[in-house]
């Protein structure tokens, strides 16, 4: 008798487990939806800029410097754009988390949700948004002649670790605005030389020394420079640039993750 209950018991701790995951997946869907209603609320365009504005940032980069780069640089739209759709999810994805606990401050006090699940709506509507740049992007490997490869199917992988690698620095600056609103301030100037260290619209081969070690240590880089190999040359990235990939973002969500959960109650005491 006593068996049996246990598992009766069991039975149920599990029913309501996955009752309450599928109810935390319905908040997160929800929230997605909001984040980008309201994003492009205000928009005659509305999702299509999403399509556009890798295409006309695209265009306006390549005037400037496919002459500059054309002999370093095999079908430099490509090359550029591989590497700003991969920035613009990053950049989108940890600056919307920064201010989501504050933004949500009524929810967080009224209902009682995990905290997480704020940080990963934002991050999750990021990759949303990233699917609507994959159209833009599909378009133009046709236009350029990049012919579909098997190593292609290696591209969910790197978005996949380049999105934990986000939400590990999501969740530490979340935590940070919430007790120093300088946090968004600062982040912006990082953000700037961040980007011109990730080798986004110049080729790397013509850094050298000191400046090239940085970019090759940058796991931004190393995630733009994966997914460009796999989609422009059809080759797999080396072995120890995948393994920069998988610790990069395993170090950094878990450090990020500990962080926030460590935080929680003087957050919440805070807001």
């Amino acid at each position: 008798m006593a068996g049996r209950k246990t598992d009766n018991n069991t039975v149920s701790t599990g029913e309501e487990k996955a009752a309450q995951r599928k109810q935390y997946f319905f908040v997160i869907k929800e929230l997605t939806s909001r984040e980008i209603k309201r994003k492009y609320s205000r928009s005659y365009l509305g999702i299509i800029w999403s399509v556009l504005n890798p295409l006309l940032m695209m265009g306006l980069l390549s005037m400037i410097f496919s002459q500059l780069f054309k002999r370093s640089i095999e079908n430099y739209p490509i090359y550029y754009l591989t590497g700003y759709i991969l920035w613009q999810m990053f950049t989108g994805a940890t600056n919307a988390a920064m201010t989501t606990l504050v933004d949500n401050k009524m929810l967080l006090i009224k209902v009682k949700l995990p905290m997480e699940i704020f940080v990963l709506a934002r991050v999750y509507t990021a990759l949303v948004n990233l699917g609507y740049s994959l159209i833009a992007y599909i378009v133009m490997l046709f236009i350029f002649g990049i012919r579909l490869n098997w190593m292609m199917l290696f591209s969910p992988v790197i978005v996949l670790l380049l999105l934990m690698f986000s939400l590990g620095i999501a969740f530490v600056l979340s935590s940070a605005y919430v007790f120093f609103g300088d946090v968004k301030h600062l982040y912006s100037v990082v953000l700037t030389l961040w980007m011109y260290c990730s080798a986004i619209f110049y080729p790397v081969d013509q850094m050298h020394g000191v400046i090239r070690s940085v970019i090759e240590l940058n796991p931004i880089f190393n995630y733009i420079d994966a997914l460009r190999n796999v989609v422009i040359y059809g080759v797999l990235p080396p072995a120890w640039e995948i393994v920069r990939m998988v610790v990069w973002a395993a170090v950094v969500y878990t450090i990020g993750f500990f962080i926030f959960r460590k935080n929680k109650n003087k957050v919440m005491q805070k807001i």
